[in-house]
Parts: C-alpha cells; structure tokens; sequence
C-alpha cells in the first residue's frame, strides 16, 4: 500500500470517529454527573467537533485530488507542485470559512470586514511577494512549461525546469548551475519551451561557399556527410537551403532535428565537424568575407607593378 492511499485510509478513519463522535455526544454527555467539568459545555464541545469534522473533509478531499493527479501516466507530464498547493490552501481557506461560525456559534461577516483595513496594509507591505505568487499561480495554471522542460526566459535563463514554487522557479543549466527566477519577472519575458509539445526539434547550422562552387554538388556533399549520423530522429531527414545568393558567396542552411535539448551543442558540433571534413576533402572552403580594404590593397598592389 503507497502512501497516498495510507494517507486516504488515515482520514476516512478520523472522519468516520469525529462522525460518531457528534452523533452521539449529546447522549454521552447525559451520563456524566452534574459535577463534572465536561457538564453544561456540550455547545463548545460540539463546536469543536464539527470544525474538527470539516477540516477532516477538506483533508481528505485534498489526500483524494492529490493521489489522482499525482497518478504519472505514459507520456504524461507530472502536475505543478504550485497546483497542488492552490488547491490545499483553497480547501483549508474554506473550511476554516465554514468551521469559524460552528466553532464559535456566531455570524463572522463582522470580524470579515474588520480584518478588511488589516488585510490592506498587509497586502501593501508585502505587494512584491504577491506579485511573485500571483505569476506563480498563473504560470501553474497556464502551464508555459512543467517540472523537467528545457527553457529559455529571455533575458534571464536557460536551463531544465527543476521546480515551480509559489515565489520563484528553479531552473538547472547546462553547466549544472542552479538558477532561482522570481515568478514576477518570468511572466514579463518571452518564454521558449523546447520540450513542447514535443522533445525533438529542429536546428540549423549555416555555411557560407564560394559561388564558383555548383549548389547542386555542395548539397549533395552535405547530406552524405550527414548519412550516418546516430542521433538522427526517427521519421526525419536532413535539409539542405539556399539561404543566400550573392556575388560574395552562396550561404546553405542546413536543418536537422535534435533529440533533446541537452544535446543540442554535440549534435552541432558533430554536423560542422562532419560537414566541414567533406568539404574539406574535395578543396572547397568557406567563402573568405569580402572587405573593401582588402580591394584597395590589392588595387594598389597591381597598380606598383605595373
């Protein structure tokens, strides 16, 4: 038996005893002798039973959602730990809503909007945690990324997502350096999710040859440079474009699609390696950038020897 379901059976226990337990005070009450302390204070003895009673339903329907939506199933990604927290904090917020009034035998719509200035200076002194736990909220709830996506927030960081608290995100990058991001300034940022919808995606690398070389020989030798790559996604091929054609050279991009965004560095570095070898093998080498100083020295260099 997991703990979830130990934690269920605990709390239907203690529901089932603080039920009985209100059923039958009155008449155990009735046995005692007037002497004794516990006589005449059934009201706050009941009072307490019940709020007990309550707080013990909203546990158990927490133990309840908790264990379904913690359930990991195939392909599935596991549920925010702000989510879960929401609605623990939702559920005891509204007992305590509902167990204030039976404990103390009263209406609390007073002491409500007693609390209402309190509860204004209060949320002015702490305004910058609220933000950061609001944007927490609303990223658990949009779902932007989730617990093991890799990220990029611009401006701040990129790195795997290790948790999302109520206040800050942690993120672990490459170089496994640990990351602590306010939830406010993410919710301000461009985000980029490279582990959706999907993990495999694609990236580019380019290379810029001289235009004496055919296109249709540079492609070919591009894509049998890359025929026997190992990470190569299934269902997918390597594309070669012409991404630029002008009198200072010809630029290829060349597209091909990475298993996961760890490896995005290996698997560039193994397509130049193997690209730039085959190039290298049939003398043909990247296009040396054009500079106008560079047409006044060799203008000058004719000019003395004539």
């Amino acid at each position: 038996m997991n703990r979830n379901i130990q934690s269920v059976v605990k709390a239907l226990s203690l529901l089932s005893l603080l039920i009985l337990g209100v059923i039958f005070l009155g008449p155990a009450l009735k046995l005692l002798p007037p002497e004794h302390f516990l006589a005449g204070k059934e009201k706050i003895l009941r009072g307490i039973l019940l709020m007990a009673l309550v707080f013990s339903v909203a546990h158990l329907v927490n133990r309840l959602a908790v264990n379904q939506l913690t359930q990991r199933r195939k392909g599935q990604r596991p549920v925010p730990k702000v989510l879960l927290d929401i609605l623990k904090v939702f559920l005891y917020a509204l007992a305590v809503l509902i167990g204030l009034p039976l404990l103390l035998g009263q209406d609390m719509t007073g002491f409500l909007t007693g609390s209402g200035i309190l509860l204004a200076v209060l949320g002015f002194a702490i305004r910058n945690v609220v933000a950061d736990t609001l944007s927490g909220i609303a990223i658990g709830i949009e779902a932007p990324f989730r617990m093991g996506d890799w990220v990029r927030i611009e401006n701040l960081a990129q790195g795997r997502v290790q948790e999302i608290g109520w206040r800050t995100t942690r993120l672990v990058s490459r170089d496994e350096t640990y990351v602590i991001l306010p939830n406010s300034q993410i919710s301000k940022q461009r985000i980029t999710n490279f582990s959706a919808p999907k993990k495999e995606y694609r990236d580019q690398a380019e290379f810029t040859l001289p235009v004496t070389v055919p296109v249709a020989q540079v492609r070919s030798l591009m894509i049998s440079a890359l025929a026997d790559l190992s990470w190569v996604v299934d269902g997918t091929a390597i594309e070669v474009q012409v991404a630029r054609y002008t009198p200072m050279g010809i630029t290829y991009r060349v597209k091909y699609w990475v298993p996961k965004h760890n490896e995005e560095s290996r698997c560039r570095n193994e397509v130049i390696d193997l690209i730039d070898q085959n190039l290298r093998e049939n003398n043909i080498l990247l296009q040396q950038p054009y500079s106008p100083c560079q047409e006044q020295v060799e203008t000058a260099i004719v000019t003395e020897l004539q």
